[in-house]
């Protein structure tokens, strides 16, 4: 299984976790996976679902590795399995306004933290994108920053704000990184999720914005701002690295557009004289 999805170019945290689903589930039934059929399956996950002990999100997550098990490594055909995925709920994003984002960076007095957070909200990264930026992803001429292998392993270019550019310059004088942007420790590994996470949240706590927030809602608040201000949004998917457009689009439910401002493209269009109309 492990080695099928080492060959699958799976990252490396989705071999843990689906590793370990088949395992946990293993353990439930004290037996191979291998030896776990269609209705336990169901069972299992109903009890999850019913407990509320996984969400949808996890139980499909669950079902995929058991697919990939049963199909690709013995072979069997899996529609007589007739497992169905959850649905997953639509959920609209936390968004941050530009003043709430000030007030953040206004409270972390820390040169490193405060570069942390300007350079996630201000390029749209992801927190796993963040910490394995690299100084050679920095192109102040072209003033974009090049995201290598984000999520679904693809890179993609994305902006570099002037303000950022300015604290990174303010910040690599003071610390001297030596490969990544943002080291942790020891220095030759990037800064941990957790460091990142607990930056974020006394931001928030000393801002005092009551609002639950996470350290995602300063990308969710990039593209919304993004939008907000006129950006085609054929843009602001590729900025984001977005497969599907659908995925950007559930910004237009949060994003706050002036109504007054909107120009009716009637109004944009040069008739004949109506005058001369009978």
């Amino acid at each position: 299984m492990h080695r099928e999805l080492q060959f699958r170019n799976y990252s490396p945290r989705t071999i843990q976790s689906y590793l370990t689903a088949l395992s946990v589930l293993s353990k439930h039934f004290r037996t191979s996976p291998e030896n776990i059929n269609s209705e336990q399956l169901k069972d299992y996950l109903q009890h999850k679902a019913d407990q509320k002990i996984a969400s949808p999100s996890t139980i499909n997550q669950i079902i995929s590795a058991y697919k990939i098990l049963q199909v690709d490594i013995l072979g069997k055909d899996w529609a007589s399995f007739r497992i169905k995925r959850a649905r997953i709920n639509k959920r609209l994003p936390i968004v941050l306004s530009r003043e709430e984002i000030s007030q953040i960076l206004d409270v972390t007095r820390n040169l490193k933290h405060r570069s942390i957070l300007i350079m996630t909200y201000s390029a749209g990264l992801r927190l796993n994108e963040v910490r394995h930026l690299k100084i050679c992803d920095i192109d102040s001429d072209r003033m974009q920053i090049r995201v290598e292998q984000g999520k679904g392993k693809k890179d993609r270019y994305t902006l570099l704000a002037k303000s950022s550019l300015d604290l990174l310059r303010q910040y690599y004088k003071k610390y001297h990184p030596k490969d990544y942007l943002f080291p942790g420790r020891p220095t030759q590994n990037p800064i941990s999720e957790t460091t990142i996470q607990v930056i974020f949240k006394k931001a928030i706590h000393q801002a005092g914005i009551s609002k639950k927030a996470y350290f995602h809602c300063l990308r969710h608040s990039f593209a919304t701002h993004l939008l907000e201000q006129g950006t085609n949004i054929r843009i602001i998917q590729q900025l984001m690295g977005h497969a599907s457009i659908r995925t950007t689009m559930i910004y237009l439910h949060v994003a706050v557009v002036d109504a007054v401002s909107v120009t009716s493209p009637g109004d944009t269009l040069n008739p004949e004289n109506d005058e001369k109309l009978q």
